[in-house]
C-alpha cells in the first residue's frame, strides 16, 4: 500500500510532488504539481483533471525517493483505497 503525507501549511521544498484533489461536479478529480524553485513556476501535469487513482499513479512514476504530499480541498475526504495518508 502506498503512503502519502498530508500537505502541511506553508511552502514545500523544490522538487516536492503534490497531488491536489478537489470536487468537479459530483466527482473527485485531481492533478499533480511539482514544486519548483521560488524563481520559477511550479510544473502542473497533466493539464487536464483526472481521477484520483490516475493522479496517484502519475505521481508515483515521478517521485523517485521523494514523498508525495496530498492537498484535499473543497471538503474532499480521504479514501483509504488510495493508500495511507500520514498527518
Amino acid at each position: 500500500m502506498h503512503e502519502y503525507i498530508s500537505h502541511p501549511a506553508g511552502a514545500l521544498p523544490p522538487g516536492s510532488l503534490v497531488v491536489k484533489l478537489y470536487r468537479s461536479g459530483n466527482q473527485i478529480r485531481g492533478y499533480v504539481r511539482k514544486v519548483a524553485d521560488i524563481s520559477q513556476d511550479d510544473a502542473i501535469f497533466p493539464g487536464e483533471e483526472m481521477e484520483p487513482e490516475a493522479a496517484f499513479k502519475l505521481a508515483e512514476t515521478h517521485r523517485g525517493h521523494a514523498p508525495i504530499f496530498v492537498d484535499l480541498v473543497e471538503d474532499v475526504v480521504w479514501d483509504p483505497s488510495w493508500g495511507r495518508l500520514r498527518h
